[in-house]
């Protein structure tokens, strides 16, 4: 019976990971202490930041708020900070908090009008160039203002939608067919198999535009990605004040993106280029205009109050009437209260894509907890800003984007930014020098964060997404078709850096 207990709790234990993960998690656990008491503190947290990384790098095996946060518990246990100071981090960064618990779910109650935009963009380009340069631009425009996993998430909402129709049809089905199986190509008719292969190329090139799209649009503002709010709030900045100190940056590269995004269709390479053939463009018009005219009145009265709440929430947002958190919540109120959408359980649906993500960032804070309780970057911080004034925005901006390739880009902004408010409030930098310094941080860990699923929230969503596997998007592949966005991003973005802030 023992035996059995004992094997119930190993199978338990962080769920489907890997053995080798969970064996290496505990390896962490036990070690921890033993490494406290022999070597002391600091290279106790030094050792719990890369435990702390690898957990993160590691997100496709387990999501890292499990493991993150027993290693963060056990910090505390062993004294590595203390309760207060995690709780003075998450005060500190309760706007942040509020961003992600709100906006996110406000967003989530205007998908359909997000959805009939791309669908109606997705059908009506002809040009595959100018498709791909409308996903790409439409991404970023809407991350600039909306959180960046929701726009990923309406375009693969879509994508999946698509793909479905097609297969069905390509399975000998039709597109109205219930309980299809989409991962499936065993009943594909051999006449259509050719055509789903292209559309498969098709939709992975779509799919990459538009994740790139809400890192060109999320730099650019307060809002677009979570370490910007809390940035903005870190340095003193409003809505407005964080486009134009960032602009000098966020719109050159956003220019280079949109122009990669052209060349990368034109010349057809790292895997872009791929054509909608003529027989699936039938199919998803005749589909596109078989939903429009199933519309009833309500859902078209919905879509108004969406596109009107959307109106609302970027004037809110650009006049920085309440804090980005509350005006989620107010768009929330008036959607559902204007959509019909009066249960409780599907209110609820709409908070189970942020509250994991913000549990996690608690757990981010309390690391950084560590890392300021035991002055562990102290050193780091101290050694940049001993260098000439000319050449620490640089610095600042290649060291956030190599940490942010392999790390989530939230947490690398944390601790680089709280680093530098401390250096600020000892007299070590003026306050101009600090706003630049800021700008670096944001833009470092946004742009070269693009390079692997890892670093972008958005990229990771779509990789463990239903869509992924439909259309052989596989890790290495993204990191393949990623890679000219990456070097022309972190390119123009480090010498805008450099020469123009």
């Amino acid at each position: 019976m023992a035996n059995t207990v004992i094997s119930g709790f190993a199978s338990n234990f962080l769920g489907k990971a890997p053995a080798w993960y969970k064996q290496v998690v505990l390896l962490f656990l036990i070690a921890n202490p033993i490494v406290m008491f022999v070597l002391g503190s600091g290279f106790t947290g030094w050792l719990l930041i890369a435990e702390f990384i690898f957990t993160l790098a590691m997100a496709l095996k387990c999501y890292p708020l499990l493991p993150g946060g027993l290693l963060a518990v056990e910090a505390l246990l062993i004294g590595l900070t203390s309760p207060d100071a995690v709780y003075e981090e998450v005060l500190t960064n309760f706007p942040v908090i509020l961003l992600l618990m709100f906006m996110v779910a406000g967003i989530y109650f205007m998908k359909e009008l997000l959805l009939v935009t791309f669908t109606q963009i997705l059908v009506g380009v002809r040009s595959k160039s100018a498709l791909s340069l409308l996903f790409c631009g439409a991404a970023a425009l809407l991350s600039a203002f909306l959180d960046a996993l929701t726009v990923t998430a309406v375009i693969i909402s879509v994508a999946v939608g698509f793909f479905s129709v097609y297969h069905k049809v390509a399975s000998g089905k039709g597109y109205q067919h219930k309980d299809h199986n989409a991962n499936s190509d065993d009943e594909v008719i051999e006449l259509h198999r050719e055509d789903l292969e292209d559309f498969r190329a098709f939709l992975r090139s779509l799919l990459m535009h538009g994740a790139v799209g809400t890192a060109l649009g999320g730099v650019a503002t307060m809002v677009g990605e979570p370490q910007n709010l809390l940035i903005a709030k870190v340095v003193g900045w409003n809505f407005g004040e964080f486009f134009m100190n960032v602009a000098p940056v966020s719109l050159p590269v956003l220019v280079a993106g949109l122009a990669t995004c052209w060349g990368l269709e034109k010349l057809r390479w790292f895997g872009y280029g791929g054509r909608l053939p003529r027989p699936v463009r039938r199919v998803l018009e005749e589909f596109a205009e078989n939903e429009r005219a199933q519309r009833t009145k309500a859902d078209q009265a919905a879509l108004w109050v969406q596109a009107v709440a959307a109106v609302i929430l970027v004037c809110g947002l650009a006049f920085h009437i309440a804090e980005v958190g509350l005006i989620g919540l107010l768009v929330i109120i008036l959607v559902t209260s204007f959509t019909g959408i009066t249960d409780e359980g599907q209110i609820g649906k709409a908070f189970q894509e942020s509250l994991p993500f913000t549990s996690l960032l608690v757990v981010f804070f309390a690391i950084v907890a560590v890392i300021h309780e035991q002055h562990l970057f102290t050193p780091i911080i101290d050694y940049v800003l001993s260098l000439p004034e000319s050449e620490q925005p640089g610095m600042f901006f290649i060291a956030n984007g190599l940490l942010s390739m392999i790390s989530d880009n939230v947490f690398v902004a944390t601790v680089y930014i709280s680093e530098l408010k401390q250096a600020f409030e000892a007299g070590a930098i003026s306050y101009d020098h600090f706003q630049t310094l800021a700008v670096a941080v944001n833009t470092g860990t946004n742009l070269p964060s693009v390079a692997t699923p890892n670093g972008q929230a958005a990229f990771l969503f779509l990789l463990t997404s239903a869509i992924a596997p439909l259309v052989r998007l596989s890790y290495g592949k993204m990191v393949v078709m990623a890679l000219p966005y990456t070097v022309v991003m972190g390119g123009v973005g480090l010498y805008m850096v450099t020469h123009a802030l």
